[in-house]
């Protein structure tokens, strides 16, 4: 086991279960994955506000809410199936959360009698691939030109 350093005061080290290296990977991937999941709600939200406005639909929260819930649950069943919180920036996890948000979205747009134009899919599907694989790739590329 590591051993901290006898303290100021003459004390005797402290033994860690674990090597203070692992714990800050711990930490540090624990806050990748809350950054991952922040920027992916965001995605879903802004798409959600851009195309609330782009129609002229109040503001509201019970009508944001009403058009948000669908993709946000999508989102959770992407993250729940691809295991996103294991390698949240990977590409194939975000082509795996960008399709279930936007299938699983439409289907329950579909169920609880909200639209599904062919015209609001197209733009769905554009939007929603664009920013969640986007910052994927953006993610991907930035830490291979820093490793």
């Amino acid at each position: 086991m590591p051993a901290l350093p006898p303290s100021a005061a003459g004390g005797p080290a402290l033994s860690l279960p674990v090597s203070w290296p692992v714990v800050g990977a711990h930490i540090l991937g624990g806050m990748r994955t809350v950054v991952a999941v922040g920027l992916d709600v965001c995605v879903v939200l802004v798409f959600v506000g851009i195309g609330r406005a782009s129609h002229e639909e109040a503001l509201g929260v019970a009508g944001f809410a009403g058009t948000a819930w669908p993709f946000l649950v999508g989102l959770g069943v992407g993250w729940g199936v691809t295991r996103a919180w294991r390698r949240p920036e990977g590409l194939p996890v975000g082509v795996g959360v960008w399709g279930a948000t936007l299938v699983v979205g439409m289907v329950l747009r579909a169920l609880s009698g909200q639209g599904t134009a062919v015209a609001f899919m197209v733009v769905a599907t554009l939007f929603l691939a664009a920013v969640l694989l986007g910052w994927r790739l953006l993610a991907t590329s930035l830490d291979r030109s820093a490793g």
